[in-house]
């Protein structure tokens, strides 16, 4: 190992792991807003959207998000849309993640007892009262374990992004072995990076889960999306 080499070139992944961090907090926002409007749309059976939110959930769950980068970037310039890789990299994980959310979402309402919200129509509230004051928030609280693997696994997801042309972790450790052929310290230097951004993003989810347990949710067993 070469130490001097790994350590003139730690600069180069600090930046590179900002530019992952923040495609990943915009993507991971956007997928939450994407995959709540979507289970809504399925768990009330509004007409027609919830057929077009099937459709979307089977493309994007069913193609690789490399593939779905590789049609924005290269495709969509055919018919005149041109993005910028960082566009390119915040769509697609909004995209795929959107999808994995909304079954997450969906998966924690269907665990909501109907009784709660017989309770809730019972003692005088609306249809939309019981739903988002009723319903929504007892759904997330036993959906928290999906959501933090859905989170994780699309941090994850962000090491093809350098397909692309984006400057991320991956791009770095890739142009680092093309120029200088040391493979052994730039994929040190990468595991290294995902790990320090990672395993305290896990440990926190850990814990928030251990605090729902606690409070009375999440002894359901919710289904995964990944």
């Amino acid at each position: 190992m070469d130490f001097e080499f790994m350590k003139s070139h730690i600069p180069l992944y600090v930046e590179a792991a900002k530019m992952t961090m923040k495609i990943s907090l915009i993507g991971i926002v956007l997928a939450i807003l994407i995959g709540l409007i979507c289970s809504l749309i399925k768990t009330l059976r509004i007409p027609i959207l919830k057929s077009l939110v099937n459709i979307y959930i089977e493309i994007s769950r069913n193609t690789p998000l490399l593939i779905q980068l590789f049609f924005l970037y290269f495709g969509l310039p055919k018919v005149g849309i041109v993005l910028s890789s960082e566009s390119c990299a915040i769509i697609g994980l909004a995209f795929q993640g959107g999808s994995y959310m909304a079954e997450a979402f969906r998966t924690g309402i269907e665990n909501v007892a109907p009784i709660q919200t017989e309770s809730g129509l019972s003692l005088g509230f609306t249809k939309r009262q019981v739903y988002f004051h009723i319903v929504l928030p007892q759904a997330i609280a036993t959906s928290v374990p999906v959501f933090c693997a859905n989170i994780i696994f699309m941090i994850k997801e962000t090491s093809v992004f350098s397909a692309v042309a984006l400057a991320d972790l991956m791009f770095v450790a890739k142009d680092l072995i093309g120029i200088y052929y040391k493979t052994d310290e730039a994929l040190f230097l990468l595991v290294t990076a995902y790990l320090i951004i990672l395993l305290p993003i896990s440990l926190i989810c850990t814990w928030i889960e251990r605090r729902v347990r606690y409070a009375g949710f999440g002894n359901t067993s919710p289904i995964s999306g990944n």
